[in-house]
């Protein structure tokens, strides 16, 4: 009997042991949380955000999805939520951008009965009609239903690869159309070849002009059938093939893969067999939408608003889609230069939107995406190298020149700065110094006379405020180089802003050549780039000076003077003159929350003691510029810098300074925020009584010590820890309030 227990008892213990063992192995088998559920593309596709809509992979060089024939300004990514008529599916898109272009390769399935007019006013007349019913839009993936021909649309893609599944439902044969004519916005076709080159492919290319004034993409395509007929509609001696029609034997199921290459139809047909060997749309659409779960899972939220967490987990996705890879799978691309470049040792990057991207979305990179910021500088760098200075506004392998500044600086010396050393530190030098020291765009007055004559230049306020920003940063670099007198050359060109306030009307103005102000002066004017401010006006434009507020505290005459006039930023009469530029959007007061000038400002009240004003305007922008709507930015995306600021705000800090390497407190959105680093570390953010009235930093932990400071480092999140803030409903006056507790702008 004894012995009867004693077996009893080893059983049970052996019992219990496994199902300790069984839930223990359950709970590690179970499956990651899908992130990408918390995405909604369409935020951000109404109103004029201008985002892309369709399926990619992070940072990957083909965008496919719809794209509408209307060519005006909110279809700049090819495809707007107000629209229902849809042309087919292009592989390239832009994402926010307020000038159009790609939309290369354009597809379209059709049925066998199809016949195009060839009517020169009706060009796209296989467009048919759509509702947002019979879309599906999820990170990497797209559905559609073509009601006009009875198909059902299927999208995802690799890399570099564009996979279109077909379901042809109506009775006969199927066809897809490949149109090269269509571009978004501004493109043009200059040269296009479409043809066979086999029982189930074709292959060709598509030259075009528009922003991009030299853009070339080719292409290889596999069919999962044979080709019963291939037919050029459209085609002229001077731009060669612009559309074509390919016929297949009866209707369902037709699989379609086309490779793109921004070097040739070899790299193109290269790209396809090393990314897409096989016909699994299933497994692909899967791999794609793991490869989104696994970016977004890079930064894990906890809090009970979910319409918050979509708004975040959208804005993390909207980051990621630009810059977009610009070189094949054996690493070749094309230069600026025009010329092929062998396989350089680092992907190479397009799609930098850098007027807008350095101020948040390059400094969240280098928190949520390090293994990519050299490549990053790299591609910026060989740029440099092909065409004398850094880039500007780079796409597909052409310099755009678009926007003021070169902003290619504050990036790479940002990387620099951090700590990023697989690059070549004297090349960064040369190349930001060199492109600080060009006789273009107002520099040659910069170099003579310390401002630009408002009188000789448009938007003279703006570039020469922009210019400071990037000076301060090589001034920066070259402290930490050791290089004297470059550092001296560049600290005192960092000080130029100081050239346009005007004490009388405390604003920045401009100044015609012989030193007098341009008159007269309304500080809500604002002519679309035919004025002294670029995209803004002089209430947004006094305070862009990131780099040393301390010194433009000293301009308005002290602190009190300084506070005042922010106060008056935020409560003048927010009204637009007729006229004014577009992308002044967003606004409170006269602050512009839709344009990316003004996206550092509300966190300048720390430089004055005065951190919880941030915390109540950074919440009230949480609350009115970002919703889960299709309307839901308040103004452009500009290739993920919208988002950056939220993703970096809601997390509770923010880069004032885009090369400083600190962060600048505002008010924590979640009750808890773990961003995964490199090394298995974790940096965690906590918000404690966190609620949309406790909206105050009461008091800072870090890493369980009292932390009075009102921003933090760089090197403190990347060492990992927990950051925990306290908060409440009321003001806590006193934080940040000490001289020792602010942020700071110099060196």
């Amino acid at each position: 009997m004894k012995i009867l227990k004693q077996s009893g008892s080893f059983l049970l213990w052996v019992l219990a042991l496994t199902s300790l063992i069984s839930c223990s192995n359950s709970e590690q088998a179970a499956p990651t949380e899908e992130l990408i559920n918390y995405v909604d593309p369409y935020i951000g596709s109404g109103g004029h955000g201008h985002v892309f809509v369709g399926a990619s992979v992070p940072f990957g060089a083909v965008q496919l999805g719809p794209n509408n024939e209307t060519q005006g300004w909110d279809w700049c990514s090819g495809y707007h939520y107000s629209d229902s008529l849809i042309i087919g599916f292009a592989h390239t898109q832009l994402s926010g951008t307020g000038i159009g272009d790609l939309g290369d390769l354009l597809f379209m399935p059709v049925d066998g009965a199809f016949t195009s007019e060839n009517d020169p006013k009706n060009p796209f007349d296989w467009k048919s009609g759509y509702t947002h019913d019979d879309e599906v839009v999820e990170p990497g993936y797209y559905h559609i239903k073509i009601n006009r021909f009875n198909v059902d649309v299927e999208l995802t893609t690799t890399e570099r690869v564009g996979f279109h599944k077909y379901l042809f439902q109506n009775e006969g044969n199927s066809k897809v159309i490949v149109d090269l004519k269509y571009g978004t916005g501004w493109d043009q076709l200059t040269q296009g070849l479409v043809e066979q080159v086999g029982e189930k492919s074709i292959q060709g290319f598509r030259m075009s002009k528009g922003w991009a004034n030299d853009q070339r993409v080719f292409f290889y395509t596999e069919f999962s059938k044979p080709i019963k007929q291939f037919e050029v509609i459209r085609s002229s001696e001077e731009t060669g093939t612009a559309t074509a029609v390919i016929e297949f034997e009866g209707n369902g199921e037709l699989l379609v893969k086309t490779a793109i290459s921004p070097v040739g139809i070899e790299g193109a047909k290269n790209n396809l067999t090393t990314e897409l060997n096989n016909w699994n749309f299933a497994a692909a659409k899967k791999n794609a939408q793991q490869a989104w779960n696994t970016e977004l899972g890079k930064v894990r939220i906890e809090t009970s608003n979910a319409t918050q967490k979509k708004i975040f987990y959208t804005a993390l996705y909207h980051s990621m889609i630009a810059p977009s890879l610009f070189n094949d799978a054996n690493g070749d691309y094309r230069g600026t230069d025009r010329e092929v470049h062998k396989n350089p040792g680092f992907e190479t990057y397009t799609t930098f939107s850098l007027w807008d991207t350095y101020r948040a979305a390059h400094p969240l990179f280098t928190i949520v995406q390090p293994e990519r910021v050299n490549d990053f500088v790299n591609s910026m760098l060989a740029i440099y190298q092909q065409q004398g200075k850094l880039p500007v506004w780079h796409l597909m392998g052409c310099e755009t020149n678009t926007m003021v500044g070169y902003h290619g600086v504050p990036v790479v010396v940002d990387a620099y700065l951090k700590g990023f050393d697989g690059f070549d530190a004297e090349l960064a030098f040369e190349a930001v110094k060199a492109s600080a020291l060009r006789d273009e765009r107002g520099l040659d007055f910069i170099k003579e006379r310390g401002y630009i004559p408002a009188d000789s230049q448009v938007e003279s306020v703006a570039k020469a405020l922009e210019y400071a920003i990037d000076d301060w940063c090589i001034a920066a670099m070259a402290k930490a180089m050791g290089k004297t007198e470059d550092f001296e050359l560049f600290s005192k060109r960092a000080k130029y802003y100081q050239n346009y306030f005007d004490k009388n009307t405390q604003h920045m103005r401009g100044k015609m050549d012989d030193g007098s102000w341009r008159s007269p002066f309304n500080p809500i004017a604002s002519l679309h780039r035919n004025d002294d401010y670029c995209e803004g006006n002089a209430w947004q434009y006094t305070w862009l000076v990131p780099q040393d507020v301390e010194g433009l505290v000293d301009l308005f005459g002290g602190e009190e003077q300084f506070i005042l006039k922010l106060d008056s930023l935020f409560s003048i009469d927010p009204i637009r003159l007729e006229g004014s530029s577009n992308d002044i959007t967003g606004l409170i007061g006269q602050y512009a929350h839709g344009n990316e000038p003004s996206h550092h400002i509300t966190y300048m009240y720390a430089y004055v003691g005065q951190q919880w004003k941030t915390a109540e305007k950074v919440r009230q922008i949480y609350d009115e510029m970002y919703t889960d709507q299709p309307d839901g930015l308040s103004g452009n995306e500009d290739c993920g810098q919208m988002s950056a600021w939220y993703i970096m705000s809601t997390m509770g800090f923010y880069p004032v300074n885009p090369a400083n390497g600190d962060y600048v407190f505002g008010s924590p959105l979640f009750d808890k925020v773990e961003i995964k680093l490199p090394a298995g570390k974790s940096f965690t953010v906590i918000a404690e009584n966190n609620s949309d009235k406790n909206i105050y930093i009461q008091s800072v932990e870090l890493n369980g010590e009292t932390y009075d400071r009102s921003y933090i480092s760089h090197e403190a999140i990347m060492a990992g820890g927990t950051l925990k803030f306290v908060m409440g409903p009321e003001p806590n006056k006193a934080f940040g309030a000490a001289n020792a507790a602010r942020p700071h702008s110099g060196y």
